[in-house]
């Protein structure tokens, strides 16, 4: 028994061994962050304030490589092919949880081919209207649309994001007929409402906060369950009329499947400190978006949960891929 035993421990301890030292070790170079958004997105916009604590933290310079396009399949698809070493990780968003019911034949696998590594923040979605609009609550909104059938329009950008979730499940919980329109990315979108070529979009709140605090786009409502402190005076649309109602959007670290444990949990500590960090987390309230963390193991029950409920309600709505 001794003899069999004592070669396996001593294995374990190598391999142990080599697993300390390989977290240790990481970083020796900059790490590349995929951002599955065009630069000025919410997305974009969160990757670059993480970035600067993430780096400090790691101690290694950290590259943003913004990849839109396909609403997320194309910087996901360059994390699935790419050396699991920890040198490239992804800052998804809620699009990952939903394309899978949008898109049944995705480029890679949703879940075999990543490594969950953890949630870094939670963020509002805000349903804005142009200020020539002449309203100032959803029931308003939807009084208005049902007025002129097919005559209403919203922009979207990413495929599954909030802008195309957050209308479809209005439009299916008001039972209202409003026409969605694509745009490149949120930054498309949000010029198209501004210029009145549409009437209405939800966004996440980062790029959308200084044009609602110049005056130039509407706050209407709040798609996340509660109200956030950035617009304390602004319902939630749920509170509107419309209980249940939940886009809230959610973006986190992924990395490739294969990718060492050890770096994995490194990386996973590190985001834990750098949403920790009291600046960061002032300037994330800001924007409507809460900094958070929490395990691999925690993160992957996340996912599978944020899918299955993305599940549903694209059943429901009958969402398609644009």
């Amino acid at each position: 028994m001794k003899i069999i035993l004592q070669p396996l421990f001593f294995g374990a301890c190598v391999l142990l061994g080599c697993r300390c030292a390989q977290a240790q070790s990481y970083p020796q170079k900059p790490i590349r962050l995929l951002v599955v958004s065009a630069p000025g997105g919410g997305t974009d916009i969160l990757a670059r304030t993480f970035a600067l604590g993430f780096s400090d933290s790691m101690g290694q310079p950290v590259v943003i490589d913004n990849k839109p396009g396909g609403g997320g399949v194309v910087a996901t698809e360059t994390l699935a092919k790419a050396t699991p070493d920890g040198y490239t990780i992804l800052l998804a968003n809620t699009s990952h949880s939903v394309l899978p019911s949008l898109m049944p034949k995705l480029p890679y696998d949703p879940v075999k081919d990543f490594a969950p590594v953890s949630l870094v923040a939670l963020t509002h979605s805000v349903l804005l209207v142009n200020p020539s609009l002449q309203v100032k609550a959803v029931k308003e909104l939807i009084a208005l649309a049902k007025a002129s059938p097919g005559k209403f329009n919203y922009a979207s950008g990413t495929t599954g994001a909030s802008a195309h979730f957050g209308a479809e499940l209005l439009k299916l919980m008001a039972g209202v007929n409003i026409i969605q329109v694509p745009y490149k990315g949120t930054a498309g979108q949000l010029t198209a409402l501004l210029s009145g070529e549409v009437q209405m979009t939800f966004s996440t709140m980062p790029p959308a906060m200084p044009l609602i605090q110049s005056g130039r786009l509407r706050a209407i409502a709040i798609g996340s369950p509660r109200r956030t402190p950035a617009l304390p005076d602004v319902p939630t649309v749920a509170e509107s009329g419309y209980p249940g109602f939940d886009i809230g959007a959610w973006n986190g670290i992924l990395a490739p499947a294969r990718t060492p444990l050890s770096i994995v949990l490194r990386v996973s500590a590190e985001i834990a400190k750098v949403v920790k960090n009291a600046d960061a987390r002032e300037r994330a309230a800001a924007q409507g978006a809460e900094l958070t963390s929490n395990t691999p193991h925690e993160f992957s029950a996340y996912l599978k949960e944020q899918s299955a409920r993305f599940a549903k309600v694209v059943q429901a709505t009958g969402m398609k891929a644009e």
